[in-house]
């Protein structure tokens, strides 16, 4: 009972949420790039992914000092019945379609590499 209510849980926050969301349309992620379009502090999204990660949503990747994420490949299957529902009906959501416009434009004009920050 207490892990189902840790995987719900998670995506009780509307951040957490589209960090899922962004990471299930993307597949891997860098922290700036969800700083870029969150628009938010590192600290703050820092924190998001630490309990995702707690929580059994995300894995990470180390790749020099930039941290990468993507949605768990060893998720139970409340997580991958849940992701499938999200991608059914989360997608028709304006904040989900803003944010995947906000992030083909960084990604469009982003460089090697986070040089803002390193997490």
């Amino acid at each position: 009972m207490k892990h189902l209510a840790q995987t719900l849980k998670a995506l009780s926050d509307p951040i957490r949420l589209r960090i899922v969301l962004l990471l299930q349309a993307e597949g891997e992620l860098c922290v700036c790039d969800l700083i870029a379009v969150l628009k938010l502090p590192q600290s703050t999204i820092s924190r998001h992914l630490a309990y995702l990660k707690r929580s059994c949503w995300v894995d990470t990747r180390r790749e020099g000092v930039w941290m990468y994420y993507t949605l768990s490949h060893e998720s139970c299957l409340i997580c991958k019945e849940m992701l499938l529902i999200l991608k059914q009906h989360a997608s028709d959501l304006p904040e989900v379609e803003s944010d995947r416009s906000a992030l083909a434009a960084f990604m469009k004009d982003k460089t090697t590499g986070c040089p803002q920050i390193s997490s």
